[in-house]
Formats: structure tokens, C-alpha cells, sequence
């Protein structure tokens, strides 16, 4: 019987690698989906997914409670962040969620099989190198909080303040405290100087 995937991410050329990959070996079956809400419906609809490789930054997720969501719908699928680097506080919150560790996009295609397998015999993989100095300073160099990434997400893919207030449950005058604040971490003049920068990082 072979284990059914799935994989979470908006990065189009990559998901397309891994699950063609995937797909054309026998023991798996990668399904694939570009946004948290497409994570979650698939998960509700067919709750037999042994793996889901969770990309942490693709449209809807918010941090770890976005994480805790997935978790839960998965039932008993083994939720796996699917990233780059990441904060070590993160990263320890989602294992304390319940997830079952963190594989690097940069890691070979050609390791995942054995990574998985790992993973379904009910260990936590979690690389060495992962969460060492250059994430940690790398996070404290921005210092924003989940909400302000998520704001400035949003922001940079050009949805009004009106409309980030939506998806957030806020109100406008919430949303634009948040932008204050990141532009002032930043070191950002407006929002478009805010997004230009946090791409230079690679915060988004």
C-alpha cells in the first residue's frame, strides 16, 4: 500500500519537482495544494494522509496557529514543516504542537525517501544545521512578531488594508498599527519599501 502524501506549498517549480518525484515512485502518493485553506478542506474530505509536508509560508498560514490547525485536521498524518530556515523558538513550539519535525527545501530530492521513512516509523527529523546561529540571527535581525509577518504578507501581495483586516478577524485600525510597527523594524519609509525589503530578506 503506498503512502499517501500531502504536500502544502505555493512554490510552484518546487512542489512540481517533489511530487513529480513522488508520484513516480511506488510507495507514494503526493496530492498537492498551494494555501492553508486548500490544506485543510483536502485533510477534512480525505483524512487518510499519512505525511503532510507544511510549508510555512504559503497564503493563510499564520504562524504556529495555523501549524496547530493542520495538526489537529490531520488526525493521525504525521505533520512535517516543509521550509527553509526557521526560528528556534518556532521550531520548538510546533514539536510541542505535535510535529514531527522540519525538512529543508534545500535538502536533495534524492534524501527525501529515506527522510520520510524515517518519519512514518515514528521518529522526529530534525537536521542539525537547521536551526543553528544563522537562523537565530537571521530572526532577531527583523524581531517581527507571527501577526506582523502575516500583515506583511498580505501587504506585499497587494491587498488593502480593509482587506488584511478580513482575513484577520481585525479591524483597519489594527492592521495599520501592525504596519507602523514593521515598518519601524524594518527601517521601511511606507508598506511598498516595507515589502521590497523583507523580499531582500527573504522574510516572505
Amino acid at each position: 500500500m503506498s503512502l499517501k502524501i500531502l504536500l502544502a506549498d505555493d512554490h510552484n517549480l518546487l512542489v512540481e519537482a517533489v511530487s513529480n518525484m513522488l508520484n513516480a515512485m511506488p510507495d507514494y502518493e503526493a496530492i498537492t495544494t498551494d494555501t492553508l485553506n486548500g490544506a485543510l478542506a483536502l485533510l477534512t474530505e480525505h483524512g487518510d494522509f499519512d505525511i503532510v509536508l507544511l510549508d510555512l509560508k504559503m497564503p493563510g498560514m499564520f504562524g504556529l496557529e495555523s501549524v496547530q490547525k493542520v495538526i489537529r485536521t490531520a488526525g493521525d498524518g504525521k505533520v512535517v514543516l516543509f521550509t527553509g530556515m526557521v526560528d528556534r523558538h518556532f521550531l520548538n513550539g510546533a514539536l510541542d504542537l505535535g510535529c514531527k519535525g522540519l525538512i529543508p527545501k534545500t535538502m536533495p530530492l534524492k534524501s527525501l525517501d529515506s527522510v520520510i521513512q524515517l518519519i512514518i516509523s515514528g521518529q522526529v527529523f530534525v537536521p542539525m544545521d537547521t536551526t543553528g546561529v544563522g537562523a537565530d540571527s537571521f530572526n532577531k535581525d527583523h524581531d517581527l512578531s507571527d501577526k506582523e509577518l502575516y500583515v506583511l504578507r498580505l501587504a506585499a501581495d497587494g491587498l488593502t488594508n480593509k482587506e488584511i483586516a478580513r482575513g484577520m478577524d481585525a479591524n483597519e485600525v489594527t492592521v495599520k498599527m501592525h504596519m507602523r510597527s514593521i515598518c519601524k523594524k524594518l527601517g521601511a519609509r511606507n508598506r511598498a519599501h516595507a515589502a521590497m525589503i523583507s523580499r531582500e530578506r527573504a522574510l516572505i
